[in-house]
């Protein structure tokens, strides 16, 4: 080899970028579909979220943590945000947002793969929820039962339009209750 071959080596350094931590706001018009996700641990050791504590895991912060890696790393195709959490249930709901619409036929697909390539592996390992499964689902290495629906935005003049006559609110069984509101004070 050519000893002076990298002579002019310093015109070709390029410094290396830190990866920036980025927030970036969630904006329901830069996504093209969303989903109702509900997830539960698949052959669990649990009855309720509470009982986690018993296996050293603090199942909000597990998830919080694993949902703002996983924004930060695919804000170019998803956004996850954590709906529901219920310390009494064995459940938690997410919302998953997508720019890029499944088609019918491939929505169960392509969420069983968000859920089973993208999301299963951080907590799994990362968070240790591996003890959260019994021995079916660390054979099959499976964390997560999961349930979805496509959440559809109504139109929001539909909803303005729709109860503009007081008497579509009022229950259709004719039971009416009052309610009391305090006293207006005029102040000059």
């Amino acid at each position: 080899m050519i000893e002076n071959f990298f002579a002019n080596y310093k015109k070709f350094i390029v410094e290396p970028e830190e990866e920036k931590r980025v927030v970036h706001e969630f904006d329901p018009k830069k996504y093209a579909a969303f989903y109702i996700l509900t997830l539960s641990i698949f052959d669990s050791r649990l009855t309720t979220w509470k009982d986690a504590s018993k296996f050293d895991i603090d199942v909000e912060k597990s998830i919080k943590t694993v949902l703002k890696n996983f924004n930060q790393m695919q804000r170019a195709k998803y956004h996850l945000q954590l709906l529901e959490l219920d310390r009494f249930k064995n459940y938690f709901i997410l919302a998953l947002s997508s720019k890029t619409k499944f088609s019918p036929e491939g929505e169960k697909d392509g969420i069983a793969s968000i859920i089973d390539k993208l999301l299963t592996n951080p907590f799994y390992v990362g968070q240790g929820w591996f003890n959260l499964i019994g021995e079916k689902g660390r054979v099959e290495r499976k964390l997560f039962c999961c349930s979805f629906k496509e959440y559809v935005v109504e139109n929001q003049n539909d909803l303005k339009e729709k109860y503009d006559n007081i008497s579509e609110i009022i229950p259709k069984n004719g039971e009416m209750k009052l309610i009391k509101s305090s006293l207006k004070r005029d102040i000059l």
